[in-house]
């Protein structure tokens, strides 16, 4: 952990880059979000006295936000309460997800929500590929199909939601702008079930035979139909991929912040810096050739309280 005086310059300079960068405006998102996602249901008191759901004002393109990448995680009590009860409805956990496909609406949540905690006590990232489901295991991992336009994405579902009749999947800002789906705000979509190769864990007992290959790292379900998208979910990140975990406007606050991340991580931290006049002092950590790799260096760098961080290309 850092010690709190070393934050300090960093948490003034990225309020300084923050106003200069103008951040997001509050404007509210096409879909009418007061019945969507987890946070519809407002169970905990999580989001009292917050308006509306919001996006950015001009869409942003993350098309370079990898898919999740489907791995063995333990699951605990936090997220998996079975059963449990939402606006007077009770929803109980799939007791075995394996053969989970369905079809419906999915939605999805923004800026209202980012920062706050899941289900499972992770915070919400909008710029992640995560989700919300009601009543799949929690870490689960799904593949997301757009039936109008025919793109996929795969999530990693930390939430629960989305609890508004006719809606099976809440998405992130990253997988709805990804599928096609955040100007309209909902979509027609398919979900089904993507395991980890090897996890021994009932109810996901021993995988069937014909999945894909063990050297790409998941196993997703067998192909419901001949439109399916391929069953081998490719990992490999295009050259120059980093993940950016802080930019100061002071170069010695940059310099002195990856000296004390530095020590932190197993992977190599360099400092981009931009050109004049606005120059910023970018730091990234990378570079990545594989989504495995980078989500090992995303659990490294939670470690140390650092969760803000965003895919970029150099």
């Amino acid at each position: 952990m850092l010690q709190a005086g070393k934050w300090h310059g960093f948490l003034v300079c990225v309020i300084v880059i923050g106003l200069l960068n103008g951040c997001s405006s509050r404007q509210s998102r096409p879909d009418d979000p007061s019945s969507s996602s987890s946070s519809s249901s407002d169970s905990g008191g999580r989001y009292q006295g917050k308006d509306k759901d919001w996006g950015p004002d001009k869409e942003i393109d993350m098309s370079h936000v990898p898919d999740a990448v489907p791995r063995y995680e333990t699951r605990t009590i936090a997220g998996n309460k079975n059963p449990y009860t939402v606006l007077g409805q009770t929803y109980t956990l799939m007791s075995d997800e394996r053969a989970y496909i369905e079809r419906g609406i999915a939605s999805w949540y923004g800026f209202k929500f980012n920062g706050e905690r899941t289900s499972n006590g992770e915070l919400y990232d909008m710029f992640a590929m995560t989700g919300a489901h009601k009543t799949l295991p929690i870490p689960s991992y799904v593949r997301v199909t757009n039936l109008d336009n025919r793109k996929s994405v795969i999530v990693r579902i930390n939430d629960r939601g989305p609890f508004h009749e006719g809606r099976i999947v809440d998405l992130s800002y990253a997988a709805a702008q990804r599928l096609g789906i955040t100007q309209m705000g909902t979509g027609n979509v398919e979900v089904e079930i993507v395991v980890p190769d090897g996890d021994p864990r009932p109810p996901l007992k021993k995988r069937k035979a014909g999945l894909a290959s063990k050297e790409a790292g998941i196993v997703p379900k067998a192909e419901v139909n001949a439109t399916s998208p391929s069953a081998v979910i490719q990992s490999q990140l295009p050259e120059g991929t980093y993940l950016q975990i802080a930019a100061f406007s002071i170069e010695d606050s940059a310099q002195k912040f990856a000296g004390n991340v530095r020590g932190s991580l197993s992977y190599p931290i360099i400092i981009s810096v931009t050109a004049p006049p606005t120059k910023l002092y970018r730091i990234r950590v990378g570079p990545f050739k594989d989504a495995q790799s980078m989500q090992a260096a995303r659990e490294q760098l939670q470690k140390i309280d650092i969760s803000e961080v965003h895919v970029v290309y150099q």
